[in-house]
């Protein structure tokens, strides 16, 4: 089942990699903290790398400004997501989250089997908005869209 608006954010542990792979919790990420959490089917594929990604790079000071953290989420090692950031000069203030073994996306139900294209189970295109671990808004996309997940369309939502 997905996750709801006014659900709160489940307890996972993720990956990210500073000063070797460390482990993350989805407390730390949301607790006490306003966070757009962006998800995308993978790291260097073609929307994510040439319009998702760089979307929230671009927009990053405008979430900042109201007191927001934004983080990036793929079913990828942290190591992969690490290389994807230093690819497209990501600011180590924007989060890059490694959910590896989709435990994320499947706790959130918002994982796609992307077996048809050799990609494996991953996680849809959506962007969460929460505070304090409650979801306030979600935007998840049709398959193969990318209308509703961008940095524009939540600041929109979010009357930014």
């Amino acid at each position: 089942m997905t996750i709801e608006v006014g659900a709160r954010i489940p307890s996972i542990t993720l990956n990210v990699l500073k000063d070797g792979v460390q482990a993350i919790t989805t407390d730390e990420i949301f607790s006490g903290r306003k966070v757009v959490l962006f998800s995308v089917p993978g790291a260097f594929t073609p929307t994510c790398s040439a319009k998702h990604l760089p979307s929230y790079v671009e927009n990053l000071e405008k979430f900042q400004s109201q007191g927001i953290d934004v983080a990036c989420m793929a079913v990828n090692d942290a190591y992969v997501m690490k290389a994807w950031a230093q690819d497209q000069h990501v600011p180590e203030s924007l989060i890059m989250l490694a959910d590896g073994n989709a435990n994320l996306a499947r706790a959130l139900g918002l994982e796609m089997d992307a077996t048809a294209f050799g990609m494996g189970l991953r996680s849809k295109r959506f962007a969460l908005y929460a505070e304090d671990g409650t979801v306030k808004a979600l935007n998840v996309e049709a398959p193969g869209e990318f209308k509703v997940s961008g940095a524009q369309a939540m600041l929109t939502t979010l009357g930014v």
